[in-house]
């Protein structure tokens, strides 16, 4: 048995290509519902019984997870174009 090679740690197996493209897509949309939401004044801070600068500080992170959970409950179907497109252009 080899020392070294016994202290190294397992390998970890690499996500597939589909698997890249697809959370690549999968945060584009992300982001682009959060910009959409942030336009739509989610997450700004209200006059009363506002949150105050903690509000304004951190609001945008409570849209960001707003707007992946969106897609990971199915959100506007960009992701899975945006995945195919993507899929379609590394095969050429």
């Amino acid at each position: 048995m080899d020392p070294i090679r016994s202290s190294l740690p397992p390998e970890v197996p690499q996500p597939s290509q589909d698997a890249r493209l697809r959370d690549a897509a999968q945060r584009l949309e992300a982001a682009f519902l959060s910009e959409m939401l942030k336009t739509a004044g989610l997450g700004k801070a209200r006059d009363a019984f506002g949150g105050g600068a903690g509000e304004e500080q951190f609001g945008s992170f409570l849209v960001d997870e707003q707007a992946r959970a969106m897609v990971e409950a199915g959100g506007i179907g960009l992701a899975e174009s945006l995945f195919e497109a993507l899929k379609e252009r590394s095969n050429d």
